[in-house]
Formats: C-alpha cells, structure tokens, sequence
C-alpha cells in the first residue's frame, strides 16, 4: 500500500482527493424532489412547488432555507422572497405574492416545499430553491408558467345563408394565451366536402352552399390551459330576386326624388307668396279728401266754440240748398272732377252770398 502511494503521481492524488471530497458535502445535503422542470397553470389555479431534501450526519451548521426568483437578466441579482434559517420565517416578497405563498409542511424536517394559490400571469418566472446545512449545500429549479385559458367564444356567420353561394362561419374567443386553436365540427356528422377552415383564424369556409349542409355547428377553441366551445345552427335560404331588388330600389329612388322636388315647389310657392302678402301690406293708399265745409258751417264752428250767443240785429247768410247738393254730386265723381266741382261751388255760393263785414265790436266778421 505505501508503494502504491509512493509510485502514484502526486498531482493526480491531489484530484483524486478532491473528488472524493467534493463527492461526500454533495452527498451530505440533497434535494430529492422529482418532476417536470416546467409547469404550466391556468390563471386563477393553485401550483405547488416541490422542494424536499435530506441531510447527513457531517452536516453539522445551522439549516437555511431560501426561496429566491431567478432574474431573466444575468446582469441583476436574483429576487430573495422566502427564507428560513434558525428556526424562523421570513417573508422578503411583494405583499401580493406573499399573501398567496406558503410552506406546505415543515421545512426544519425535510420538506420545504411552496404552495402559490390563486396563481397570477405577473407569477410567471423560475423559482429556485437552496437548502444549505454547512457543509453541505443543494437547489433545485422550477419554472412556473400562467396562462389565461380562452374565453367562451362567439359564434356567427357572415353574409347570407343563400343556396349555391359562399357561406363563411366565424368563432373568435377575445381572451387566452397564445396560441390559440379553432376547430370545427358538425354535430349531426361530418363537415360538407366543400368546407375549408382555418386553425388560427377560426374561419370555417363552405362553398355551394345546399340544404343538405344545415344543421348545428359546434366551434371548440384550445391552449395549453383549457378549452371552450360555442355552436351556430346554419340554415339554407332560396336566393333572392336581384333583378326585382334592384327595380325596387331604382322606383324608391325615382319616387324619393319627386317627392323632394314636390317639396321644393311648394316651399317656393310659400316664399313667393309671403312676399306678396308683405308688398301689398307696405303699400301706401291714398285716402279720399275730407268734404270742404261752407264759410257759413265754418262760422258757425268757430261760434259755437266761442259758446257764441246771436246778437239782435245781426242778420247772418245760409248756405242754399243748390249749392248743396253740387257739393254732394261732385263728391260722387273720380278724385280729379270731385276737386272742381268743389271749386266751382264754393265760387257759385260766394256769388249768391253777400260779402262779410268785419265788425269791430264783436272782433270778427259777420
């Protein structure tokens, strides 16, 4: 034996030494949980996080536990969000987060496996575990992925459900991860032979539509999370006379058409006679001259506003009935022979009339 060690180069007794050394503090603290590397949850479910282990006996320093998420960027430093080390707890999370995350046993006994309920898609990122027991020290990483499952979609149809023409069947979900997958099948057997339909788009495409293709039709939209589905019930119509639409629609424009022009006649036969109306309103009329009263009528006016009283002796002269009765007929005649006729007459009644005097003791003439 001390041969061997004698004729064994040293540099590789070194290696050798190391090795087993190595070998033994790896041996002395191990994870041992299992699984898949990956999990995938929908958003709204719970997710737990394995992380058991075992010691040795050579482990002899105090158990630290921690809990850290990874970051993506290889510049920072890892998020330290659950620890525990000398027999307590400390939670070093987001307030969100750690309302959500727990231990699920005791983690001084082996297990320091987290449970996340209610599991969000800001929770997406890869956890690390880290058990150290001086001098033995292992991890573990898991990534953990949330995804929104699709939200029940809708199912309809677009354009017309005519015989002979091209019917387009449409399902779209407006929430989920991607990617998201479009089938569809027909309830009562298979898809007509003439019907195309694509996965992404959820577009199912039937040409030379016929009767024999109604029926119910059922739209199922997948992730990796979860799956809903919706149903549309296709009928088949007789096509529709494009000849009588179109004639009907050209005689509703015809009679559209004339009705406007009705309209605008009669509103411009309105404005045409409001402004009549308003010339003739504006009109200046000429009003028929007052009847010329007499000297004598006029004396006699102006004494009786005097409150005159007759004085004995004073003769006064009167209109004659002749003289009267031209004024009247005069009257009776148009504007121009009515004004001399009135002159005439006043000149005729100022011939029969005797002239007045002015006497001065009563201040005007008699």
């Amino acid at each position: 034996m001390s041969k061997f060690w004698f004729n064994f180069p040293l540099p590789l007794a070194a290696l050798y030494i190391t090795a087993v050394c190595l070998n033994h503090a790896a041996l002395a603290v191990q994870v041992t949980s299992t699984g898949p590397q990956m999990v995938k949850k929908a958003q709204g479910e719970s997710v737990t996080l394995g992380c058991t282990y075992t010691v040795d006996a050579s482990d002899v320093g105090d158990l630290d536990i921690e809990w850290t998420r990874v970051s993506q960027d290889m510049t920072q430093k890892d998020e330290m969000i659950l620890s525990y080390t000398g027999g307590k707890q400390y939670q070093l999370g987001s307030p969100d987060l750690m309302s959500r995350l727990k231990f699920v046993g005791d983690p001084s006994r082996g297990d320091a496996t987290v449970s996340v309920s209610s599991v969000k898609v800001s929770d997406t990122a890869t956890y690390q575990c880290k058990v150290k027991k001086t001098p033995g020290i292992d991890s573990r990483k898991v990534t953990l992925v949330v995804l929104v499952r699709p939200s029940p979609p809708k199912c309809w149809v677009e354009g017309s459900e005519e015989k002979g023409g091209t019917v387009s069947l449409r399902c779209k979900s407006s929430q989920g991860s991607s990617p998201l997958k479009y089938a569809w099948t027909k309830e009562s057997g298979n898809l007509p032979p003439t019907a195309t339909q694509n996965p992404q788009t959820g577009e199912l495409l039937i040409r030379n539509h016929s009767e024999s293709y109604t029926g119910r039709y059922l739209c199922e939209v997948s992730n990796e999370v979860g799956t809903e589905r919706c149903t549309y019930a296709l009928q088949a119509y007789n096509p529709t006379n494009k000849v009588g639409v179109i004639v009907g629609a050209v005689i509703g424009a015809l009679l559209l058409l004339l009705l406007l022009l009705l309209l605008i006649w009669l509103l411009i036969c309105c404005c045409n006679k409001r402004c009549y109306e308003k010339d003739v309103a504006n009109e200046i009329r000429e009003d028929a001259p007052a009847p010329e009263s007499h000297p004598g009528s006029r004396n006699s006016s102006f004494r009786s506003v005097l409150n005159y009283h007759v004085h004995p002796g004073i003769h006064y002269s009167s209109v004659g009935k002749a003289d009267v009765t031209r004024a009247i007929s005069g009257r009776s005649s148009t504007h121009t022979e009515r004004s001399r006729g009135q002159r005439e007459a006043s000149m005729l009644a100022s011939d029969h009339r005797p002239p007045l005097r002015y006497d001065s003791r009563y201040g005007y003439p008699v």
